[in-house]
């Protein structure tokens, strides 16, 4: 395996660092975007290989195999190394946890949530830590797959640079889905999967200004990565006769399927999180507790140790009768659920592959009564696992896209798209959330998605209110209030109660309307008061304030410092909120499809 010189690689990055700091090949440059992409494919190719390396260094080391073998095909015949190994791991990762948990009090941001509500800002140290922790927690043996770390370095090196270039908003999220990109297109040799997996999952849209620098990034990753390893993950499905329409009935009736069990296996690893989290134990106990769970399942086979890979190949060429491949399945989800929901760092991509191709091999038997002969185990279990991995992980296009790569076989592909539509529809409309959006939404999260809705937080009523308040006292007479405030000289005025809080608004043109018009005026400024318990709190987002004012019909609202003093700090008119809502609105759009 050829390297490149530390020194050659310095003063390569030092070249390109230099011609990417001229602003023509940085902020709203396409082409500055794509020299991004290259660079960041280069990271990201680096990144996945070294990974990669580390984890079979770890499986060598701890288990004793060779570094060529997968852990999960591995036959291991001291069972007491494959009991203690993950346990082993849950202690180490504990005291890595615990030393965070006196040091860092703030939570790790992944690329979804970067892109989603920080416009791609990651912190590259925090994406170094949960790499390590992915490290450790698969290198040992926990039932998790290096993607989630692979993903998180990778967006975390372009985000950095992004910073670096002083990148705007917009430009920022397209890299971290370069980064995203490169990770993915790396760890499975498939470019196309991993440019997809950024529009669906990272950047959460495709516009032609992401086109190219993603596809770049993603071409790039996988050739470092190949120039490295020279591993790729590839399926042999033979060959099979012509794809009938009869043929689609079971490729729908296994997306359903993997739809249902998918979410079972969200909400079983949110049950273990949850369980934990009522435990006594602290958080830096909990990975060794799952790890003695994990080793006892290890014991019975080793299939349920680390992402999978080698155990997959397995079962995609072995004639495993149905009860033992249905144990396999209940063993893997039941690993990988406690392996996440019991603190170790990892992702549920390559497990949720693994468990689909599982469930397709089920699916073939039955199967066999409605296909014409074309749908073999092995293409069903193609099949499910894209069907699976949809439903838990999300993004219908990229697991389409990954099963054509790993089969190059397209009415394979035509099948598979079948499924994951099914899949995707069913998952979208019972339950609502991938994997990823399902933990946002238990810590508390709205976001379902990658689409950018950080700047509807950032349009705060502070930023928007006017702080030039006509205020006026409760007990006021009207001569003295009409004399203050003549008819003309604003449209309001908030009236303050004898301890200085929000007490109503007065409209000033109704106070003199009364008194010309009126055959039984109103005495006293008290008896023109509206709105009186509807106000803005400062850290509202202009959607929030748009919804009050509709409900209150009103056309403008104090701004109050908090619910205890109710002390008027601001104004804010609904005509200005929806303005400057609307125009941030369509400056994402304009900047989303290249216009900005």
């Amino acid at each position: 395996m050829q390297t490149l010189a530390p020194g050659a690689i310095f003063k390569f990055g030092q070249t390109w660092g230099k011609l990417l700091k001229r602003k023509a090949f940085t902020r709203g440059s396409e082409i500055g975007l794509i020299f991004s992409g290259i660079l960041i494919g280069i990271g990201a190719g680096c990144a996945v290989s070294g990974m990669s390396w580390i984890s079979k260094a770890l499986h060598s080391l701890i288990f004793g195999i060779e570094m060529s073998e997968w852990l999960s095909a591995s036959e291991i015949e001291n069972k007491l190394i494959v009991l203690c190994a993950p346990i082993v791991g849950g202690i180490v990762l504990g005291c890595v946890l615990f030393i965070l948990s006196r040091r860092r009090k703030r939570a790790m941001v992944d690329p979804i949530e970067a892109n989603a509500l920080y416009g791609g800002r990651i912190s590259l140290t925090d994406s170094v830590i949960v790499a390590v922790q992915n490290l450790i927690s698969n290198g040992f043996g926990a039932s998790v797959g290096l993607e989630a770390g692979y993903t998180q370095l990778s967006a975390g090196l372009a985000s950095k640079l992004g910073s670096k270039l002083k990148l705007r908003r917009e430009d920022m999220r397209v890299l971290v889905g370069c980064g995203a990109a490169g990770a993915i297109a790396a760890a499975f040799n498939a470019p196309l999967t991993g440019a997809f997996y950024a529009f669906e999952l990272i950047i959460g849209t495709y516009s032609m200004v992401a086109l190219a620098p993603v596809v770049v990034s993603a071409i790039v990753a996988t050739f470092v990565a190949r120039g490295f390893s020279g591993d790729s993950f590839l399926i042999e499905v033979g060959e099979i006769g012509t794809i009938t329409p009869a043929d689609y009935i079971p490729a729908i009736a296994l997306g359903a399927i993997c739809a249902g069990v998918g979410i079972l296996i969200m909400q079983g690893v949110a049950f273990i999180e949850e369980t934990a989290r009522k435990s006594s134990l602290p958080p830096y106990l909990r990975p060794a507790l799952g790890g003695i769970l994990i080793g006892l399942m290890a014991m019975i086979t080793p299939q349920v140790l680390s992402a999978g890979h080698g155990a997959l190949h397995i079962n995609l060429d072995s004639q495993a009768p149905v009860q033992v491949l249905i144990g396999l399945f209940l063993l893997k989800s039941v690993a990988s659920a406690v392996s996440i929901g019991s603190g170790f760092r990892g992702g549920l991509f390559f497990a949720s592959l693994f468990m689909g191709a599982l469930l397709g091999k089920i699916f073939a038997m039955p199967a066999d009564f409605i296909t014409t002969g074309s749908l073999t185990p092995t293409v069903l279990a193609v099949v499910g696992m894209s069907a699976l991995a949809v439903a838990i992980i999300g993004g219908p296009l990229t697991m389409t896209f990954l099963a054509l790569e790993i089969t190059a076989d397209f009415p394979i592909t035509a099948l598979v798209l079948a499924a994951v539509i099914t899949s995707s529809l069913v998952v979208r409309n019972t339950f609502g959330y991938s994997f990823a959006t399902w933990r946002f939404h238990l810590r508390g999260e709205s976001i379902r998605s990658a689409h950018d809705v950080g700047w509807i937080r950032n349009l705060t009523v502070d930023k928007l209110m006017r702080s030039d308040v006509k205020c006026a006292k409760l007990g006021v007479s009207l001569a003295e209030f009409r004399e203050a405030f003549p008819l003309g000289s604003a449209k309001r005025a908030i009236l303050l109660d004898d301890n200085d809080r929000y007490a109503g608004i007065v409209s000033i043109p109704e106070v003199y309307a009364e008194e010309v018009e009126s055959t039984k005026p109103r005495s006293e400024v008290k008896d023109f008061l509206q709105f009186e318990n509807d106000f803005l709190l400062p850290n509202m987002n202009a959607k929030q304030a748009a919804e009050i004012f509709d409900q209150a019909h009103a056309e403008a609202l104090p701004v109050i410092n908090n619910l205890i003093d109710r002390r008027v700090i601001g104004q804010l008119s609904e005509a200005h909120t929806l303005r400057r809502y609307s125009e941030e609105l369509d400056r994402r759009r304009r900047e989303a499809v290249g216009e900005a």
